[in-house]
């Protein structure tokens, strides 16, 4: 720390030297002509000296820097990548040169105009005939500038891990290319992409316990959604045949590698289909993007290949606990055999669960981690899924499939329940589980019982986890690696800021 301080110090005193002659540590602009990648591209075989020399004015981070004697190489960062500087003596002259060795750091930025050429050890290299300081750094980035390691550093101060991990970098390139590939995806098959409000008056659209804040002007209670669901089915009944969003959900619960409690969403809503159509869809649209993303319907997920070519497999929830647990086909048929094998294995179940909650608590176990390859699971307990249209003749089994991959659930899915006396009868037994302290269950929507009784269209939808997503294509192992600022506990001393709830 004291070294630290000491740099910092150092730095101060030469940003104190620079205003004393004039010169201004934080000007306005400076109108950049090339990126680095790009040079590196469109100058791959430029040969190592030569007349007409390419002249270049680049922009960006001073990211090394080592003189000897009347020369120094230098690298500078820009948003694309690295290229090494020339600074020499005789090109810069005698008070420049002095300038950039005694007053710049490693962190400034910098704007270089020059010429293009190759070292003898084949680098591309801008040989520098002006330099000039666009900003000032007065802290030393970490370990020597060769890396940034500490987790909780690289998620509290994300600027510093983007600075000097390039790869968290290319990650979050990868990130937004998902997202853009999403978005066009959708639009090529007649989607509209719609906003709805991310503060509402009632918490719906998924089982989950949510955020509360209070409107001081209207004096009501408003909830942080936990899913655009009833919104965005409110717009099939106003005639959108196909919408989605993009969307920031919030889950007042826990943290782990896999969730954080602000989340990035797909969802989407698809008049006249039913879950098998999305599906297919869900095949197709993801096998594409691991190919758009990575090159290849193929990825590697912490040491495990995954193919995302279709098809996939489909097992019902029942069968995949015979199948990749090992449990026992006519013990799941009773809801007393259910619980002696929650109890025999070891799984955590409260007296109030129905047979449903005890089927997905024992999955969640003992299976979800061995889904390493795409997989659907079907046909869910209707007690799990208040929104979802039950299976025909099998009132107790809802038209719903959640997608895992990696050992993680990707995406969830149903044909939509549209019948409004239906969904009144799962709403009010919501209210009763609520009643008996189940803090995740859905309150009574009036208003979107209202719009199923004008009607809605047999309809479909699903929800696709942008970030879980993310980790498998981008080989990341926590959530928080894809997002950018992920949800902390305060650092011992800090109040506010990003870093507070």
């Amino acid at each position: 720390m004291e070294e630290h301080n000491l740099l910092v110090g150092e730095r101060m005193r030469k940003l104190v030297e620079l205003e004393a002659a004039g010169v201004d540590p934080y000007p306005t602009g400076f109108k950049v002509r090339h990126l680095a990648a790009d040079l590196h591209q469109e100058y791959a075989v430029l040969p190592e000296e030569g007349d007409g020399a390419p002249e270049v004015a680049i922009a960006g981070r001073l990211m090394s820097l080592r003189h000897h004697g009347k020369v120094a190489f230098a690298h500078l960062q820009d948003d694309s990548g690295r290229i090494q500087i020339y600074l020499a003596h005789d090109a810069l002259g005698t008070q420049l040169y002095d300038f950039c060795k005694r007053l710049l750091d490693v962190g400034d930025y910098l704007g270089v105009e020059g010429s293009l050429f190759r070292t003898r050890t084949g680098e591309l290299t801008v040989r520098a005939r002006t330099v000039r300081l666009l900003t000032k750094s007065l802290r030393p980035l970490p370990e020597k500038w060769h890396g940034l390691t500490d987790i909780e550093t690289r998620f509290r101060q994300r600027y510093l891990d983007l600075i000097v991990n390039r790869q968290v970098a290319d990650a979050f390139r990868k990130r937004s290319r998902l997202i853009a590939g999403m978005r066009r995806f959708l639009e090529s098959r007649g989607f509209l992409e719609v906003e709805t409000p991310m503060m509402q008056p009632m918490a719906g659209g998924a089982i989950a316990r949510p955020f509360v804040t209070h409107h001081n002007a209207l004096d009501i209670k408003l909830y942080l959604r936990i899913a655009p669901e009833l919104y965005l089915k409110r717009l099939v009944v106003g005639g959108f045949d196909r919408v989605f969003e993009i969307n920031r959900n919030f889950r007042n619960e826990g943290i782990s590698t896999q969730h954080n409690p602000e989340f990035t969403m797909l969802e989407f809503y698809q008049a006249y289909a039913d879950y098998q159509d999305l599906m297919a869809l869900t095949e197709e649209m993801l096998a594409s993007l691991a190919k758009e993303i990575t090159g290849d319907q193929r990825v590697t997920y912490q040491g495990q290949q995954i193919s995302f070519a279709p098809p996939w497999p489909k097992l019902t929830l029942e069968e995949s606990l015979v199948k990749l647990a090992g449990l026992d086909a006519e013990a799941l048929k009773a809801e007393a055999g259910i619980r002696e094998t929650a109890r025999r294995f070891g799984v955590h179940i409260l007296p109030g669960w129905g047979k449903g909650k005890v089927l997905a608590e024992l999955f969640d176990t003992l299976v979800e981690s061995k889904l390493i390859q795409p997989t659907f699971i079907v046909d869910f307990p209707t007690e799990l899924s208040p929104l979802a249209k039950a299976k025909p003749g099998e009132p107790t089994v809802v038209q719903r499939f959640e997608l895992f991959v990696g050992g993680m659930e990707i995406a969830n899915a149903y044909s939509e329940l549209n019948d409004p006396r239906e969904q009144r009868a799962r709403f009010l037994d919501q209210l009763r589980q609520r009643d008996q302290g189940d803090l995740e269950a859905h309150g009574l929507d009036e208003d979107y019982l209202r719009a199923l009784e004008y009607g809605m269209p047999p309809t479909a939808g699903e929800g696709i986890g942008i970030d879980r997503l993310a980790m498998l294509l981008t080989d990341s192992p926590s959530i928080r690696d894809v997002i950018l600022f992920p949800l902390l506990k305060p650092a011992q001393g800090e109040q506010g800021g990003t870093d507070a709830v």
